[in-house]
């Protein structure tokens, strides 16, 4: 089993990016939640570096100058916005980001910059924030002299202060520039600047640290500070204060003193979001500024120009200290780079990094995933395509908004709705329309919760009734109901949060106000109805706590678990094999919480208990569900992957497989596919969940051929192109899963079987050696022929077809080549043997979904199928045997050419070869050594009936009179060359084979028949 990547590829959040001096292909930039990636081509391409590595938030990043090799990350963002996520320090890797170590500071949580000594790659400072949502020590500036193996703390206030930003002087590594920040998160308030915030210097490369105040610095209470230096003036110094007189001030005497140069709102607003600066290496006067747009000035910071860049929300910049043209880019969009200064930029819908909260899917075939992206918009993207993979062509905005739930209507995927904090769309995708359906259609922004008449906040709840699709569900700190599309809504709760005054004032801090309704509290979190008995509603809050109701809001009893005050309710999720029984992800790392809890209760919320062994500390849950097939089989998306229980609950172990470590935000069971959100890598399917139903918890049988899920009859492509951001399609075919406990050392095989026991396939893990047409196209999908056979767990996808008919070694085929009909939709047995011992289960395979009612036709097409196969096999056949008559006269030349005795016989056997060659030139293009050699040599009979049996399975249709027409006239062709050949056979082989005989050589042997593969 393997998780698919779908998608879409569309960068998310990026606060660090650096590129290889040197090097002007190589850059690399971390993901908040998606890893640290790599790109040698210049940004076309990126690949993930860190898909092994325990944790997957990236706030800081840097390439030692001195050996390009070692590459140091430190993680855990500290742009601490309320959907952040932690780190376990720093990480180094001395090989180019093949592997990856983990050096310490684990506790520091995020971190905000590092930098690596010019001369050393051993020395290294960091600016570690600490915890976001707690005090801690293990905070503030540390440096290591020995490549991470010892750290020393060397700057640091308090267990409330860290470090965000640090620099060299380019000239001078002695010389080290440093801010601290006070901050700290809370669920209902967040606070930029206090006492411990200030700028720093040191002169001996970081090992003591002067404060710098006055001299033309802000007076009072600091916030966040960034900090660059030019290189082309080590006296010139930049620095964006946030402070009640801040922005960007600039020293021309290498910190001594300083002047406000620049105090526009637009580098101001949001300071502890953005804050930074970045000096160009070349001009003293050239400087950037990262806030809502990427901003360049060019008369020292006193005037800026909006740069093109790609995306918005900018964090990060890199710019060639050799080549200030070459430049990158890292946004709430993603990662870019420019060639030209910034006039143009690379794309960021080349990675795979959007972080999504909440997922769905509809009814269509194939299905489509839904979610909100943050800082980006809703999408809606399909499962899987009919071309080979999934692109941007097969992803749609559906209907906007970056965060809450996108919900499309069962009946008619055209019918979406989702939501954006307190607003609600309802989006016709047919007609391209959207309506505002919102119960409360107005913009809160910058008024706190304690003044609004209903509180709202980011994700808030959004559902269709299972029951009833044209029920519509939403809550703030109620719950709304809606009949009619949301044109109208009916609050049908009352408060049903702590209602704490204390917890819903203004958020910011002591400098800047900065209110959105991640901060408003006491709302509902998680709303949810039972899909077993209508009207039975649970709502969970982000106070902490669980209500129910079973008649649609007239009643609400109170039900919370016993668990630690102010949790937040993240996901309930209602048994759907039971009405009384629920399970409850229960969040609370933003109180510096990050241990895992999940509840369940089996009698509507009178008694719960926790069920969460297996689930290590860390590892937050953000989600559980209960499979809709199997009773108590769970799975549960948590900060740190995916979980499963087989025993509803009691035990949980890992369902990573081959998925990144990455935030899940939620996950749904879509048929018998697990679909998963993630918070960091965008959208993951794991296909087939059917071996994990069929697990029970005692020990494994030595084998096991598991029951095949339903399988559809497909047509699959032969040749796609991968090589661009898409995303996976399943499998193609039958997925057959099988279980060795130990590897085994004789030949596996695996049989397909009609439904009257008839051989359909025959497949091994003994790999055939077959003489293949040389490749040519490097989009072709190479058939898999042989099956898998290791230890534990096996998937193999049955391609739905019969045995190939016999092959024509070395032959050459404009395309694939002939390959067996497509299998019929009906009941099949799959058998597996291994030492002499076999398994089946049955296999039943259905038509496509969209050509229901057609299977009279499919069986028209299939006989005519079948009987192209028959007619190919023979002419093979025949066209092997002559080559092998030829070969053995071949050989006969080669041993008794110079004998003048065997020269009748030798001439008899020429002759025979003549009269057979005349008749192979009929049957097969002999000249055919290339995919397109038959513009040159005409196609014969062999090479027609290959094109003509792709033709005929082009699609799920009738045969047409033309194509009954052309095989009859291509049969007939061919039994004119087989009844030739089969003269020569009965006639003039004899009267050969007599004459060798009569030489005493050896005789000529027609071989017997090869079944295809």
């Amino acid at each position: 089993m393997r998780w698919r990547q779908v998608g879409p590829f569309r960068g998310g959040r990026a606060l660090a990016i650096e590129g290889v001096v040197g090097e002007p292909d190589t850059y690399y930039f971390g993901a908040v939640a998606g890893g640290v990636w790599k790109t040698t081509d210049g940004g076309a391409n990126w690949t993930p570096l860190f898909d092994k590595a325990p944790i997957s938030s990236i706030g800081a990043l840097a390439v030692a100058p001195s050996d390009h090799n070692v590459v140091y990350v430190g993680t855990g963002e500290a742009a601490i916005r309320g959907n952040t996520t932690y780190g376990t320090g720093l990480f180094k890797s001395i090989d180019g980001g093949k592997t990856w170590e983990n050096v310490g500071l684990k506790d520091t949580r995020q971190i905000g910059a590092l930098i690596v000594d010019p001369r050393n790659e051993n020395v290294v400072l960091v600016a570690a924030l600490g915890h976001a949502f707690g005090s801690n020590q293990e905070r503030g500036i540390f440096r290591t002299t020995d490549g991470g193996k010892t750290w020393t703390k060397v700057l640091s206030k308090d267990e409330n202060t860290g470090g965000i930003d640090i620099v060299f002087d380019p000239h001078n590594p002695n010389i080290v520039f440093a801010s601290l920040w006070q901050a700290r998160r809370q669920p209902w308030f967040f606070s930029s600047g206090g006492p411990g915030s200030g700028l720093y210097r040191s002169e001996d490369n970081g090992v003591t640290w002067k404060r710098l105040e006055g001299n033309g610095l802000p007076d009072g209470i600091l916030g966040r500070i960034g900090i660059a230096l030019s290189g082309a003036d080590s006296n010139r110094v930049y620095a964006i204060i946030e402070a009640k007189d801040g922005g960007l001030y600039r020293s021309d005497d290498a910190g001594q003193h300083w002047t406000r140069v620049n105090d526009d709102g637009r580098f101001r607003q949001r300071a502890w979001y953005f804050s930074k600066v970045y000096a160009d290496p070349k001009s003293a006067d050239t400087v950037y500024l990262l806030n809502t747009g990427l901003f360049k000035s060019v008369d020292g910071g006193k005037t800026f120009n909006l740069m093109p860049a790609r995306g918005g929300d900018h964090h990060g910049l890199w710019i060639d200290p050799t080549n200030p043209n070459r430049i990158a880019n890292a946004s709430d969009g993603g990662a870019s780079v420019s060639t030209d200064g910034g006039k143009s930029w690379t794309t960021q819908n080349n990675q795979p990094t959007a972080q999504f909260y909440h997922v769905a899917v509809d009814n269509a075939f194939p299905y489509h995933i839904y979610g909100a992206q943050q800082d980006n918009s809703n999408v809606g993207i399909a499962s899987r395509t009919g071309w080979g993979a999934i692109g941007q062509q097969d992803w749609f905005v559906a209907g906007g908004g970056e965060c809450g739930f996108v919900v499309p209507d069962p009946r008619d995927w055209h019918i979406i709705y989702s939501n954006n904090e307190g607003s609600i769309n309802r989006y016709d995708k047919k007609k391209e329309e959207v309506q505002d359906v919102s119960p409360m259609p107005i913009d809160n922004s910058g008024h706190g919760a304690v003044d609004l008449t209903h509180r709202f906040q980011w994700v808030s709840p959004l559902m269709l009734s299972p029951h009833n699709p044209d029920v519509l569900y939403t809550a703030a700190e109620c719950v709304f109901k809606s009949t009619d599309d949301g044109q109208s809504w009916t609050q049908i709760s009352g408060d049903l949060t702590r209602n704490d005054k204390s917890k819903q004032q203004p958020s910011g801090g002591p400098l800047t106000n900065d209110i959105t309704s991640v901060e408003y509290y006491d709302t509902v979190f998680a709303l949810a109805e039972s899909p077993v008995n209508k009207g039975t509603l649970w709502a969970g809050t982000d106070d902490g706590l669980v209500h129910v109701t079973t008649d649609d809001g007239e009643h609400w009893s109170k039900v919370t678990p016993k668990m630690p005050e102010w949790s937040t309710v993240s996901i309930i999720d209602p048994s759907p094999h039971d009405a009384n029984t629920a399970y409850v992800a229960v969040d609370r790392h933003k109180l510096d919480d990050l241990k895992p809890y999940i509840f369940k209760t089996t009698d509507l919320g009178k008694n719960w208990s926790a069920i969460i062994t297996g689930i290590p500390d860390g590892a937050y849950v953000h989600a559980v569900r209960e499979d809709p097939k199997r009773k108590g089989l769970l799975y549960a998306g948590t900060e740190l992957g995916a979980f499963v229980s087989f025993d509803d609950g009691a035990h949980w172990q890992q369902l990573q497989l081959n998925l990144p470590v990455t935030p899940i935000h939620d996950l749904v069971v879509k048929d018998d596919d697990l679909v998963i959100a993630t918070h960091g890598r965008s959208f993951w399917v794991l296909d087939n969940l059917t071996p994990l139903r069929q697990v029970n918890t005692q020990s494994p049988s030595d084998v096991i051929l598991y029951q095949p899920q339903t399988a559809l009859r497909l047509h699959y492509p032969e040749e796609f192109d991968k090589r661009q951001p898409v995303g996976d399609n399943p499998p193609p075919g039958a997925i057959i899963d099988y279980y060795f406990k130990t590897a085994p050392k004789e030949e596996v095989s695996l049989d397909i079987l009609d439904s009257s026991g008839k051989l359909v396939r025959h497949l091994s893990s003994k790999e055939k050696k077959e003489i293949e047409q040389p490749p040519e196209w490097p989009d072709r999908v190479e058939r898999v022929k042989t099956i898998p056979a290791k230890e534990g767990m096996n998937r193999f996808a049955w391609d739905l077809r019969y045995d190939d008919p016999i092959q024509i070694p070395g032959a050459f085929y404009s395309s694939t080549g002939p390959k067996g009909p497509l299998a019929l939709p009906g009941d099949y047995q799959v058998k597996l043997t291994v030492g002499g011992k076999s398994q089946t289960a049955p296999l039943h395979l259905t038509i496509d979904p969209r050509n229901k009612g057609q299977e009279a036709t499919l069986q028209k097409q299939f006989a005519l199928a079948m009987q192209v196969n028959d007619r190919m096999s023979q002419l093979h056949q025949a066209v092997n045997e002559i080559r092998d008559l030829r070969s053995q006269i071949q050989a006969l030349h080669k041993r008794f050419g110079d004998d003048q005795r065997l020269k009748p016989a030798l001439a008899a056997a020429d002759d025979l070869d003549h009269k057979m060659s005349e008749v192979e030139q009929k049957l097969t293009q002999v000249n055919m050594k290339g995919s397109e050699a038959n513009l040159a040599f005409p196609n014969m009979l062999n090479e027609r009936f290959d094109t003509f049996s792709h033709l005929i399975e082009a699609g799920d249709n009738e045969p047409t009179k033309p194509q009954l027409e052309v095989f009859q006239m291509l049969s007939s062709q061919l039994d004119d060359q087989l009844k030739k050949w089969a003269q020569l056979k009965k006639e003039d082989l004899p009267k050969v084979s007599e004459l060798i005989k009569q030489a005493n050589l050896p005789a000529l042997i027609i071989t017997e028949k090869k079944t295809g593969s």
